[in-house]
């Protein structure tokens, strides 16, 4: 049986095709309008300014220069009248600082200057004539004569502190002192384990008798001194 609809008459066969040209045909006609322009109709009129030219003169290239006038001369002076001062004034003599030939001049060997003492420590290892302890004077070796005094002093006048027997406190308490320009002694400072033992090193050391200052170069100097004073329990 043959078909009855022509198919070269078939509207559909080529839809696609007119729809792609046709979408072509739209998108052109819009980027048309976009791209659309319109311009405002000129009026013909002159925009030059009209500006009178008023410099009608010449001017010179240059100008001629004036000097001015020269000053007026200076005005006369005043005839100034000297009037005589009545008071008298007293001058100003100035003396001379020369000596003249009756002064008497004095030399230099005939000033006398002071020499002004300073206190000097002077170690007992190093001075020169140690100081004397009481009872050797007519010792050949002072300084043996000297530390065998003190040591013996010390034996003599050593008592150890109750308390620290009590609290079984030993040790050794370094004494230092200055024998003084006097022969006194002065500055006495400890430094022991214990304060007790500290107190009876100072109170031996403060028996100690006055005794000849040690000197210098023939003058009385402060001699610093040193012992150690040994605490020991039995």
């Amino acid at each position: 049986m043959e078909p009855k609809k022509n198919p070269k008459a078939d509207i559909g066969r080529n839809s696609s095709l007119y729809f792609v040209i046709g979408l072509a045909l739209v998108m052109l006609i819009t980027w048309r309008a976009l791209e659309w322009k319109t311009y405002d109709k000129s009026n013909e009129y002159d925009i030059s300014l009209n500006v009178d030219d008023e410099l009608d003169e010449e001017v010179p290239m240059t100008e001629q220069i004036k000097t001015p006038p020269p000053p007026p001369p200076p005005a006369a002076p005043e005839i100034i009248e000297v009037v005589e001062d009545e008071e008298e004034v007293e001058e100003t003599v100035i003396e001379s600082t020369e000596t003249s030939q009756e002064e008497e001049v004095i030399e230099v060997e005939d000033v006398v200057t002071e020499e002004i003492e300073e206190d000097v420590d002077v170690p007992f290892s190093v001075i020169e004539d140690v100081p004397v302890f009481p009872g050797c004077e007519s010792a050949p070796n002072k300084r043996d004569c000297f530390n065998k005094m003190m040591q013996k002093h010390i034996s003599k006048n050593f008592r150890y502190p109750e308390i620290a027997q009590e609290m079984g406190v030993q040790g050794r308490v370094n004494v230092m002192f200055v024998i003084q320009k006097d022969g006194s002694i002065g500055n006495v400072r400890m430094r022991g384990p214990d304060k007790n033992l500290e107190k009876e090193a100072a109170r031996i050391i403060a028996k100690l008798p006055k005794m000849t200052p040690g000197k210098q170069r023939g003058r009385a100097v402060r001699v610093p001194f040193s012992i150690p004073i040994t605490f020991k329990l039995q």
